[in-house]
């Protein structure tokens, strides 16, 4: 985990501030002390938990500090992002003062109520929802798509990151349950299977293992599968964690495509399945060729692209006469683990941030899946854990 100092700093001043209008505020409006001291000494202990969440040690093989840094600092995060909405919705309420009038005192009941709502979401997000796994189904017509292919079925999931999870194989497990009763003709994870190395997936090699699908498991490398986000000693062990990616997959029956393709055949027909390795847009980096994957990419073959990151479709593929992909699948996004009556945050960062996409002609198709992990912030509001079945049809 790597710590930018600047931007810490900012952010607990900008704590202490809200922490010194509410005390303020508190002392001003409240009859009883009590509220006030409450205010002081929460806050307090607030501080303390994150000094020892910075505190402590990052590195090493234990994974479970840092999966409890994550937890006390998604405490710390919960009541900062509730006190934030109380302060800007209470300053509101002051502005009539600069006139001389009184404040709104609704206006600030409602900031206190929108406070605690905000509070119990992102509880509820990250001990309810964030285990509340969803079937979608989806049927995209390709051009071009051979005959036999007309309802084949492609069970899509992403974004893991079973590292969250720690050593707790059960809600793995129910995913894989979840995925095998689908009954799909081919399973595709589109990349992120852990946070930050590869140790994170050692735990969860067994349920894995049990995907089964007709014509097996494919899979593509995500942005955190790489080991960037992980503080290395050395770039010989960095390399030791993608060999032990590649080893873990391998035993797992998973098919891991770095730049290459498979045929998937259905009676005498075939289409191609093209795994690329990410490629991202800044700040992530690019390890990814669509041209070393799959040198012939007007040709006429009917090909299904895995990519994680939704931007190089954008950037590549959408309207794009020179390259023939009916469909793209990505992730990565997660829907920013936000989604409120179709509504998500991730649309300031990526216009395609989850669901299906078409170019200008409708030849160049992506859906974005929108995960079933959490990073970050262990939690899911709305944007509930995803596992997409794609049913193949020809355009017609």
């Amino acid at each position: 985990m790597r710590i930018y100092y600047w931007p810490l700093v900012l952010s607990v001043i900008t704590c202490l501030a809200a922490d010194v209008y509410i005390y303020r505020a508190a002392l001003k409006r409240c009859a009883v002390r009590f509220w006030s001291k409450v205010q002081l000494y929460t806050g307090a202990i607030l501080y303390m938990l994150l000094l020892v969440a910075l505190c402590m040690p990052k590195r090493g093989d234990n994974e479970s500090a840092f999966i409890t840094v994550m937890w006390m600092l998604f405490v710390f995060v919960s009541v900062y992002a509730s006190k934030f909405l109380f302060v800007i919705v209470d300053l509101s309420a002051s502005l009539p003062m600069l006139f001389h009038r009184s404040r709104l005192r609704a206006v600030s009941i409602l900031g206190g109520v929108l406070a605690a709502v905000v509070f119990v979401l992102m509880w509820w997000g990250a001990l309810i929802n964030r285990f509340h796994t969803q079937i979608r189904e989806v049927d995209v017509e390709i051009y071009g798509l051979p005959e036999q292919f007309d309802g084949y079925r492609m069970v899509q999931f992403s974004d893991f990151h079973v590292g969250t999870y720690g050593s707790d194989t059960t809600y793995v497990s129910h995913v894989v349950d979840c995925i095998n009763a689908v009954g799909g003709d081919v399973i595709l994870f589109t990349g992120d299977i852990v946070n930050r190395r590869t140790i994170e997936l050692q735990p969860f090699v067994k349920p894995l293992s049990r995907l089964k699908a007709r014509d097996g498991v494919y899979s593509i490398l995500g942005n955190h599968d790489y080991g960037d986000y992980f503080d290395w000693s050395s770039d010989e062990l960095k390399l030791q964690n993608m060999e032990l990616m590649d080893s873990l997959q391998k035993s797992m029956g998973w098919n891991l495509l770095r730049n290459e393709y498979v045929m998937l055949h259905c009676g005498s027909d075939s289409i191609a399945l093209i795994g690329v390795e990410n490629v991202g847009d800044p700040p992530f980096a690019v390890y990814g060729s669509l041209e070393r994957a799959y040198p012939a990419l007007g040709d006429s073959v009917s090909k299904v692209l895995l990519t994680h990151n939704p931007a190089h479709w954008t950037s590549d593929i959408a309207n794009n006469d020179t390259v023939n992909i009916g469909l793209s699948l990505s992730g990565h996004t997660h829907a920013m683990q936000i989604e409120l009556w179709g509504v998500s945050p991730a649309i300031w960062r990526y216009p395609t941030w989850g669901g299906l996409y078409k170019d200008n002609e409708s030849r160049h198709q992506m859906y974005v899946n929108i995960g079933i992990g959490a990073v970050a912030l262990p939690m899911r509001i709305g944007a509930t854990p995803e596992i997409t079945v794609i049913t193949l049809h020809p355009a017609k």
